[in-house]
């Protein structure tokens, strides 16, 4: 059997096991580790099994993730999400759908700091929901933006996604973090526009707040300084050159621990805690990763990056059309898989065919978070939709997938405009040192 057929088998039979469930990670191990001995031979393949996991793992340029997860933790434990929250109502609260759009606002800021859609949501779907439902907001507008709201935690810097696209596509990291501060903040504006029309044709769906004091408003600005250091401190570095993601990620994680102790909102309860959901996040990301280089070492040999790529370049279509075709194929993938398995199944393919087409390689990673983004807000999977129906149990899932709807739009009206302009995206990174 020729190495390609063997290379089909594999992506066939790793989908198969995606769909009965098994995790991503031991998808990857397992077909990884069979298609190499098959195509070679087994003792290669069992060399690979014992010496991937050290050489992954030791990383350097790895050990950013479990130290932006760890600065998140810390902020979310010790309540500046709650702070945040109301210092934004106090500023905008009062205009039409001004709950909503302070959740948007919130949601973004707390996205500069978490860099996770997990930790995004859940939060922010802890704070904000009540809020709006005491003021009677319409449940599908409320459960929607904080949907909305989530998905700029893979967006707006620091990403853990996005360097785990630097990762798997050797593309530089500290570029690939600045590249999605426009294009998140372009979205978060546009959710913003797009909830304040809904409430101005149809102003049931959120009943007006009243105006908060002027004296109040510049009080409120002290729950705010947090995250401003902290993204300055850390996204600011990396920018202009100071230190590099893994240092930002280190002198982000414990200017955040200082704060939280500092002002003696850390108990050794909550210390623990983040100690343990950030173990717990980083071990299952590296576990992918060990998988992921195991199953593209599988694929490499197989041959089929190499044959799809050739028969692409030899069509006689538009590079426009074909990158279309592929943003499809992932929006349908999105309603079906998860976002990292997207990344380790496709980009071993997919990212030396866009490379080849003459796009850029940090412009793409940020094109393929938005398309990521669909599926956090579509079904069958829907995972931001999921997370937000497990925690609002009296309003049902339908209404929050068809709430989310004006917000899945507005993300596909964004990525039009990236990928009509793509300067949106680039012209941070290329002015980088």
């Amino acid at each position: 059997m020729s190495p390609e057929m063997i290379g089909i088998i594999g992506i066939i039979g790793l989908l198969v096991l995606f769909i009965l469930r098994i995790p991503v990670s031991v998808s990857l191990i397992i077909v990884g580790t069979v298609g190499l001995g098959w195509i070679r031979d087994w003792d290669s393949a069992l060399v690979q099994l014992g010496t991937t996991p050290f050489s992954t793992a030791s990383s350097y340029s790895l050990s950013v993730i479990p130290l932006f997860i760890l600065m998140g933790m810390f902020l979310s434990y010790s309540g500046f999400g709650n702070d945040l929250y109301r210092a934004v109502d106090a500023w905008i609260g009062h205009i039409k759908g001004g709950l909503a759009i302070t959740t948007i606002g919130t949601s973004a800021m707390f996205s500069a700091i978490s860099g996770s859609v997990n930790a995004t949501t859940a939060t922010m779907a802890k704070i904000a929901l009540p809020e709006m439902k005491k003021y009677r907001y319409d449940d599908g507008l409320s459960t929607s933006c904080v949907a909305a709201g989530g998905t700029l935690g893979i967006l707006i810097p620091p990403s853990v996604i996005l360097v785990l696209y630097g990762i798997l596509t050797m593309e530089p990291i500290g570029k690939l973090l600045i590249a999605g501060l426009v294009p998140g903040l372009l979205q978060m504006f546009l959710f913003m526009i797009v909830i304040y029309f809904m409430v101005l044709r149809n102003p049931s769906l959120a009943p007006v707040t009243e105006k908060k004091p002027f004296k109040e408003k510049i009080v409120s600005l002290n729950s705010i300084w947090p995250f401003l250091f902290l993204f300055a401190l850390s996204v600011g570095g990396i920018y202009f050159g100071f230190f590099t993601p893994t240092e930002a990620g280190g002198i982000g994680a414990f200017g955040a621990f200082l704060l939280a102790v500092v002002t003696r909102r850390l108990s050794w309860k909550d210390f623990l805690n983040s100690l343990n959901e950030t173990t717990r996040l980083t071990a299952m990301i590296f576990f992918i990763l060990i998988g992921a280089d195991i199953f593209s070492k599988f694929l490499a040999l197989s041959k089929i990056p190499v044959v799809i790529t050739k028969f692409v370049s030899e069509l006689a279509l538009p590079s426009t059309i074909i990158l279309i075709c592929i943003l499809i194929v992932y929006f349908f993938l999105g309603m079906f898989l998860e976002g990292i398995a997207i990344y380790v199944l496709t980009l071993p393919v997919v990212y030396p065919l866009i490379t080849m087409l003459g796009y850029d390689g940090i412009w793409f990673g940020v094109v393929m978070i938005f398309v990521m983004n669909m599926g956090l807000l579509t079904p069958p999977l829907g995972l931001s939709v999921y997370i937000i129906s497990g925690i609002v149990k009296d309003v049902p899932i339908q209404r929050i997938f068809k709430g989310v709807t004006p917000m899945l739009l507005t993300i596909i009206l964004c990525l039009a405009l990236i990928v009509i302009f793509p300067e949106i995206v680039t012209f941070l990174p290329d002015l980088m040192r």
